[in-house]
């Protein structure tokens, strides 16, 4: 069976990607999303080393059910990929309060959600990995994305401390920090824009939608994540 992994955030993007790899590499995937369904039209239905289960992050009680089905069904769960995110993008005095506050509860809050019921497994087993999706954006910010980067900046503190609490205890981490790739993580499934209009804010901003949706337009299609020869 090799491994057991559990990626968050598995239905696009970099997490379907990564579930891919897993798979292609002969291990077992649980793969989460707000959407089971989403994910398993993204990865062609389910099979002997694909399971899929619906997850938003946000719930710590749903995280808990999940880590717990994981291990109960599979005994283990080796690898972590806390993948799951989105990007406020834009100018900060665009973004409601509401907004702000909502880009920390996913990007930050859930993350630990997800973290919390999975760490207590693998310390008792002494063994696993921990693989957090960060950004470049967790290690500079720029104009239009304040607040992208404090919630990623915010993750990176709480990730390098919390690595080294881990560490004695068998308990492996890694932070990953992609600059911008070629999936559609910058569509408006993944990524949203203030939604204050403050006039001396306008050109700049149309500039950088112009800069943000470009790749987007060219982003290169993504796998299934059948096994390869299944």
């Amino acid at each position: 069976m090799g491994k057991v992994w559990l990626v968050t955030g598995a239905s696009r993007g970099l997490g379907r990607e990564i579930t891919h790899a897993a798979l292609d590499a002969g291990e077992t995937v649980v793969a989460t999303a707000r959407s089971a369904d989403a994910v398993r039209d993204a990865c062609g239905g389910e099979h002997d080393r694909l399971h899929v289960l619906a997850l938003d992050i946000t719930d710590a009680e749903a995280a808990n059910s999940v880590a717990a089905e994981t291990t109960e069904r599979f005994g283990a769960i080796d690898v972590l990929v806390n993948n799951a995110g989105y990007a406020e993008l834009g100018f900060f005095e665009t973004f409601t309060d509401a907004a702000v506050r909502r880009q920390f509860e996913v990007n930050l809050f859930g993350t630990m959600n997800v973290v919390r019921a999975v760490a207590p497994h693998m310390r008792e087993r002494r063994s696993g990995l921990i693989v957090t999706i960060s950004s470049v954006s967790g290690l500079v910010s720029n104009s239009g994305g304040a607040v992208y980067s404090a919630s990623k900046f915010a993750v990176e503190g709480w990730m390098e401390g919390f690595a080294q609490e881990l560490a004695p205890l068998g308990v492996r981490s890694l932070l990953v920090e992609p600059g911008m790739l070629r999936t559609d993580f910058m569509d408006r499934k993944s990524a949203s824009f203030g939604s204050i209009d403050i006039p001396d804010y306008a050109e700049a901003i149309a500039q950088y939608r112009a800069f943000v949706e470009g790749p987007t337009a060219n982003s290169r299609a993504i796998r299934s994540c059948s096994p390869r020869g299944s």
